[in-house]
């Protein structure tokens, strides 16, 4: 069955080139002076923002604001030594292990990873967002955010950013192929795909063959890459479980005081249990020698009897 990334990519790629040819010509009919064509190569390239690993698209990138982000309590990308990316740190250097190491052939799309959590409000939004930057850094690795919280969708919020067609416009045919809903962003290795729309038929939709092949794709296409599928709450959502079956790791963002056991070990029954599966304890509050306060999160891998 041929691929439909690697169709529309094809596509893209003969577009750009007709573009490419159209410039030609026109630039060649009309001169330029010189100082007009500095600041026309720059309108040229950022519309060519790349997508599938150096393949142009004519999407618009998301710009993520780093510094607002940076101020509501997300990581830093800017160099600057915050508590937090110490341990998001820790954190993905774990998930990254069981997606590459040794442990990945004993997991069904190791580096596919669902983020998600017992109830909602306990931050797996903002714990998936900061995962995908955090990655975003590597020297080595490519990361996709994909909202699949489409009840209830939360990653654009989060980021700062405004809602565009997505995930439920490609399952429902609207947009034909993934790659008109895969957005490049200003971090050059992290791109979005939105939730989109709401949909009755969410659930059929996610459970579909076309959603199976789909994240096929994403786990064996690219060898350095990372997907990130922010998903709604276990417990009461048939739609988690569902994509807990596409999954080779779970991250169960639990937080401190609020976060019941019972619910927990809810949450975890419903995942498939040949899953790695991980929790974050969130908002969890730690005291710093002078005696300050501030959150942090803990990892922790589930160990099985």
């Amino acid at each position: 069955m041929s691929s439909t990334i690697e169709k529309a990519l094809q596509r893209q790629r003969e577009a750009q080139k007709k573009q490419a040819e159209l410039a030609a010509q026109q630039a060649a009919a009309e001169p330029q002076t010189t100082a007009q064509r500095p600041g026309q190569q720059v309108a040229a390239r950022s519309s060519v923002a790349s997508q599938h690993d150096g393949a142009p698209t004519q999407l618009e990138p998301f710009t993520l604001d780093i510094e607002r982000l940076e101020q509501n309590g997300h990581i830093s990308i800017n160099g600057v030594r915050k508590q937090i990316n110490e341990e998001y740190r820790e954190i993905k250097r774990k998930l990254i292990n069981n997606a590459f190491g040794p442990i990945s052939s004993t997991l069904n799309n190791s580096n596919i990873i669902m983020v998600t959590s017992g109830r909602p409000s306990e931050g797996k939004t903002f714990t998936a967002c900061n995962l995908a930057m955090s990655i975003a850094a590597e020297q080595d690795k490519t990361v996709l955010l994909v909202d699949a919280d489409v009840l209830k969708p939360n990653v654009l919020n989060t980021l700062g950013l405004k809602r565009r067609k997505g995930l439920m416009e490609y399952l429902t045919g609207e947009v034909e192929d993934i790659s008109d809903v895969l957005y490049p962003t200003n971090l050059d290795k992290l791109k979005i795909i939105p939730a989109g729309k709401s949909h009755h038929l969410t659930t059929e939709l996610l459970a579909s063959q076309k959603m199976a092949e789909t994240v096929n794709e994403f786990a064996n296409r690219y060898p350095d890459r990372i997907v990130i599928f922010d998903t709604p709450p276990l417990i009461g959502i048939t739609e988690t479980a569902v994509l807990a079956n596409f999954a080779g790791q779970a991250v169960v963002v639990v937080e401190e005081g609020k976060s019941k056991l019972n619910d927990v070990r809810h949450a975890v029954e419903r995942l498939n249990p040949d899953m790695a599966i991980g929790f974050v304890v969130n908002k969890s509050v730690h005291n710093d020698p002078e005696g300050t306060g501030y959150y942090g999160y803990y990892y922790a891998e589930r160990q099985d009897s």
